[in-house]
């Protein structure tokens, strides 16, 4: 199998796996400090999101394997591990709780 093959089967399993996890700890975090009026409330927003931050991801991972997996597929899957990692992080500190994390 290609590299470019390769890209194309991990990449959305990738993304929707990144969404999926962005979409859960920012979930906790708001349900956590009591944002929004229940858990159906932060629904639509948590899709949206989650949505963004998979698209954003599998961009990531599609790109990296398709790219540096050429010469090396493990550095391209420890790349896109670490740069998954920071995604999240990124992604749950900006959509923050509305007064900081002092709940």
């Amino acid at each position: 199998m290609t590299r470019g093959r390769w890209a194309c089967a991990v990449a959305p399993v990738a993304g929707l796996a990144t969404g999926a996890l962005g979409s859960v700890l920012l979930a906790a975090a708001w349900r956590a400090c009591d944002v929004g009026v229940n858990g159906a409330a932060n629904g639509l927003a948590l899709a949206f999101y989650g949505a963004l931050l998979a698209i954003t991801a599998a961009v990531w991972w599609g790109v990296l394997i398709g790219y540096a997996g050429r010469w090396n597929l493990t550095v391209a899957l420890l790349g896109g591990t670490v740069g998954t990692a920071v995604m999240v992080w990124i992604f749950v500190a900006l959509l923050r709780v509305p007064n900081g994390y002092r709940c």
